[in-house]
């Protein structure tokens, strides 16, 4: 497990810091998470500094492409590009839904690397979402444009007042897959500033977020991110579930 110092890692690095040390430092994997279904391992990366400055290291999670798991209704190898373009999102929206993440080489290939989040022990994510804490809303709205089939409880990661979300490995698909446990607002009102990100985040689509996205999933995959997005504001409402599949993944945990 990390030690005590990089509990707050987010609170001692900026973002962009973050992701450089990230993209370009020493990664040692050190365990595996054996929850995960797709290989995904514990580790650091290093940025060595020059005397007398210590080294910066960061704890992490490494998933290889070579270790993910073939889905039926996905593309194989895309899962790891997949994060990596949902945290492109988080960036584009100013959520900060999504932990640092980069696609780079490393010890068992190319993968994501995502810097890793200790949560905090007293906030309980399966309370927040079964009160419909309005701190999971821009989650929620961020699920619907970035096709999330797979918000778990335990994909939701408190930290100093913040939600984090990951696992985004099955995202961006063209045919609807939403899968959450966030339906707490289905049906009902985008706030203002919901709508002003969604408006945002539209133009950024047909844009360079557009571009970035195309270098990680398909041509599309984007316009259908597009479309999700211009259907929210069309609507400015929360998505409903379609009754005709699954509305919650399974297990919701």
């Amino acid at each position: 497990m990390p030690a005590p110092e990089r509990l707050s890692q987010l609170t001692v690095l900026d973002r962009a810091t973050a992701l450089d040390v990230l993209r370009d430092g020493e990664l040692e994997v050190t365990a595996r998470l054996i929850a995960s279904s797709n290989n995904a391992l514990y580790g650091t990366v290093t940025r060595h500094c020059p005397d007398p400055e210590p080294d910066l290291i960061v704890a992490c999670v490494y998933k290889p492409i070579a270790g993910e798991r073939p889905l039926d209704d996905f593309p194989d190898e895309t899962l790891s590009r997949r994060e990596v373009a949902a945290h492109a999102v988080s960036e584009a929206s100013g959520w900060d839904i999504v932990p640092p993440t980069v696609l780079r080489d490393g010890p068992f290939g190319d993968g994501m690397v995502q810097l890793w989040i200790e949560t905090d022990e007293s906030a309980d994510p399966w309370e927040l979402v079964q009160r419909t804490d309005p701190a999971l809303r821009p989650m929620a709205v961020f699920d619907a444009v970035v096709n999330n089939a797979d918000r778990k409880v335990g994909h939701i990661l408190p930290l100093e007042g913040h939600l984090f979300g990951v696992d985004h490995g099955i995202c961006f698909a063209r045919e609807p897959k939403l899968r959450t446990v966030l339906w707490g607002w289905r049906g009902r009102p985008l706030a203002d500033e919901e709508i002003a990100v969604l408006a945002r985040l539209r133009a950024q689509l047909r844009g360079e977020l557009g571009e970035t996205l195309r270098g990680l999933i398909s041509s599309r995959e984007v316009k259908a991110t597009i479309t999700r997005t211009e259907t929210l504001l069309r609507t400015r409402r929360f998505p409903l579930p379609d009754p005709d599949r699954p509305a919650i993944p399974w297990p919701p945990f």
